[in-house]
């Protein structure tokens, strides 16, 4: 693809050694379709997306980055880079679709899940053919996962950490952010390569496919604030009356303002600091100024607000916990808890031995499930919902053995 000398940056000043060509910046629908060919036709692509979740209450895409392997006046090797602009004015991301959904092209993500959620959230994409390094990575064994560690160790490179932390929704973007974000995908054709090789030399290849199919499939579920999540708050459970109905009103408070400032609730008010709150129960706005892990100039707009809402609280009625906070904590029977900590004991053993984390193997919803239906044959098994053919070859007979043992 011809280079558009407007969206070009210079080379990354912490990456000299690499000599990279500069990333190419697409700001508009008309340079996105002229790139779109380029990317249909190549074996594979590599995807990484970055958002201003540290920023805002609201918060969305903000770049999307791709590699794809040259083929023009090239040996095929040279990676180019391409940083997408979906904040740009003349930007249409929608053309974009067609190569997510395109079976033939390999998406290569890197920890895909957030990705692809917030990319069928944000524009409805559909996915198909995916491969995420850090799934095939984590099924292979491997102990150091996060993408800044593998490309050190893999390719000899070192990321600048300093922009793991960015404001990817403020423009301009800085040279710094534009090399940074270009290296999230630079290696990850080649390290998928490697990956997959060993895949196949482990006989690993069919259950990595089966996790990256689950991951395209499922669906971006809009969750609204519950008002409820406090008891999830470490040290939520140690408070009592009065005080734990100042956390609760305290707790929606912070959820109100954050909304209202476009601002992530941690932000308006860490979990930490809400606890605090709940313990000293502060009765006036000075007394709440003289807490620590308070923003003094947001407390002073309105921390007689949050005094007030947290006062009204206190005097009245005592929060009871709800039935259900999370999927594996809802009560169960005597037989499906023996099961699921006979399933849980013998998925700690096969983790073991594989030298892989537990979900490996399998999650705990995915042993919550099967111990609750308590299949007694393949077919059954087969049944539970997530279960894949792939789990159901590997380790069908040993759950339906551990079942047998637990009933």
């Amino acid at each position: 693809m011809p280079s558009h000398a407007a969206g070009q940056v210079e080379p990354p000043a912490q990456l000299p050694q690499l000599n990279l060509p500069p990333p190419i910046v697409i700001r508009t629908t008309a340079q996105l379709n002229t790139l779109l060919p380029q990317l249909l036709s190549a074996p594979a692509v590599a995807v990484d997306t970055e958002a201003d979740s540290l920023y805002a209450y609201f918060h969305k895409v903000c770049l999307i980055q791709l590699s794809v392997r040259q083929t023009e006046g090239t040996n095929g090797q040279e990676i180019a880079d391409y940083i997408l602009d979906p904040l740009a004015i003349e930007m249409d991301l929608r053309p974009l679709g067609a190569l997510f959904a395109a079976p033939q092209v390999v998406k290569v993500f890197h920890a895909a899940e957030n990705d692809v959620l917030m990319l069928k959230r944000d524009y409805g994409f559909t996915f198909v053919n995916v491969f995420d390094t850090l799934w095939a990575a984590r099924i292979l064994g491997w102990h150091e996962i996060g993408l800044g560690a593998i490309l050190e160790k893999q390719f000899d490179v070192v990321m600048d950490k300093r922009m793991q932390r960015a404001n990817w929704g403020k423009r301009p973007l800085t040279r710094a952010q534009l090399s940074y974000a270009r290296m999230d995908t630079h290696f990850l054709l080649d390290l998928r390569a490697r990956l997959e090789q060993d895949l196949k030399q482990r006989g690993r290849l069919a259950e990595a496919q089966e996790v990256f199919a689950h991951m395209t499939s499922v669906a971006y579920v809009h969750r609204p604030f519950d008002p409820d999540g406090f008891w999830r708050l470490r040290g939520a459970r140690e408070l009592e009356g009065s005080h734990l109905a100042a956390l609760q009103a305290a707790y929606v408070w912070r959820e109100e303002k954050a909304r209202t400032l476009d601002q992530p609730p941690f932000k308006v008010l860490a979990d930490q600091t809400l606890i605090s709150l709940a313990e000293r129960l502060p009765a006036t706005l000075k007394e709440l100024l003289e807490m620590s892990g308070i923003n003094p100039g947001l407390m002073r707009r309105c921390g007689d607000d949050l005094v007030r809402a947290m006062q009204k609280a206190a005097a009245g009625p005592t929060p009871t916990p709800p039935k259900r906070l999370h999927h594996h904590l809802i009560r169960t029977d005597e037989g499906t808890s023996a099961r699921y900590e006979a399933l849980r004991a013998w998925r700690t053993a096969r983790a073991v031995e594989r030298g892989v984390d537990p979900d490996v193997v399998m999650t705990n919803e995915m042993l919550m499930i099967i111990a609750r239906q308590a299949p007694t044959t393949f077919t059954d098994l087969a049944a539970c919902d997530g279960f894949g053919p792939v789990k159901q070859t590997l380790y069908g007979h040993e759950i339906l053995d551990v079942l047998g043992h637990a009933s």
